[in-house]
């Protein structure tokens, strides 16, 4: 389809420090100034100086990158928690002159804590010149099941490989959120374990041995959505498994929760377990996610013209 002149993507993410000596100020604007107690912050830089660095800014942009080049039109990416800012992406729209944007969240399942802090940090943003239509979320895309089954098939089949004759369960995962959040009505957990049960058909009509779990419970308190990876992987030793497969489908690149909460911290959870884990790859620069942020574009546009005659 033709797109129209003037319009644009903006690609909404979480953001991330470039390097440990800016985790003290991240986290500020992680919590909207709220200082957290020392221990945290050093555990936070810890994990960052483990991995290195966050490849989340990075990756985000580069996906912006594939999708302008599968449109042919501009794509904008905008950071709620670090540089380049939501509101630096929105000057720079203003100042292109574009008068429709599609907003797409780079978190495909809705919460209020995510997505929905997403769409208020652009809202706060200064007067906008141009229309926004905000996509609220796209967890069930066809096109989004397609690539994270494509990344699972590919790593599961190499753990079962180097597993032998032992199987390996697959535990799905997401970012966990407050319990309150969910008695609210939010739709953030069914929509991430919906998400998990697509991939699972898409992957192999007959995978059965697969369970779901949240990760990356907050370090401040409170009550956090579970179950966690770590009982999931308890349990599955307790049912004489040795090994265990990851995929996290509530995230699209690789950033610290990939990282270092996987790659390190389940890992060597699993290890001191007698347990071996792998993890799928991260989406990425993946072309179908590529592709499945063009057809949202085109379908979000097709609605546009449609409205409009």
């Amino acid at each position: 389809m033709a797109i129209p002149d003037r319009t644009a993507v903006l690609l909404l993410a979480h953001g991330s420090p470039d390097s440990v000596e800016e985790v003290p100020e991240f986290l500020l604007r992680v919590t909207g100034g709220r200082p957290l107690p020392a221990p945290i912050v050093d555990e936070v830089k810890h994990r960052y100086g483990l991995i290195g660095r966050s490849p989340l800014t990075e990756l985000t942009l580069k996906q912006g990158e594939l999708l302008a080049r599968e449109l042919g039109m501009p794509v904008y990416v905008g950071m709620r928690n670090w540089k380049p800012f939501i509101a630096d992406a929105v000057s720079a729209i203003t100042s292109d002159g574009i008068k429709h944007v599609i907003a797409i969240c780079m978190a495909p399942q809705n919460s209020r804590t995510s997505v929905g802090l997403y769409r208020s940090a652009l809202a706060s943003t200064r007067e906008i010149p141009f229309a926004i239509d905000f996509v609220e979320s796209w967890h069930d895309h066809p096109l989004l099941i397609k690539a994270f089954a494509e990344k699972l098939r590919a790593g599961w089949d190499r753990a079962r490989r180097e597993a032998g004759t032992q199987k390996v369960p697959i535990i799905f995962t997401a970012h966990s959120v407050p319990e309150r959040t969910i008695a609210d009505g939010d739709p953030y957990e069914s929509q991430a374990k919906e998400t998990a049960s697509l991939v699972a058909r898409a992957a192999a009509r007959t995978l059965e041995d697969w369970a779901f779990a949240f990760q990356s419970q907050g370090m401040s308190g409170g009550t956090w959505l579970g179950p966690r990876v770590e009982d999931t992987i308890l349990s599955l030793k307790e049912k004489g498994h040795r090994g265990v497969f990851l995929q996290p489908i509530g995230f699209l690149c690789d950033h610290v929760e990939v990282l270092y909460d996987i790659d390190i911290g389940f890992k060597q959870f699993a290890q001191k377990e007698d347990m071996r884990l792998w993890r799928a790859e991260s989406l990425n620069d993946s072309p179908l996610l590529a592709a499945a942020l063009a057809d949202i574009t085109r379908s979000r546009l097709s609605q546009s013209l449609v409205a409009t005659k």
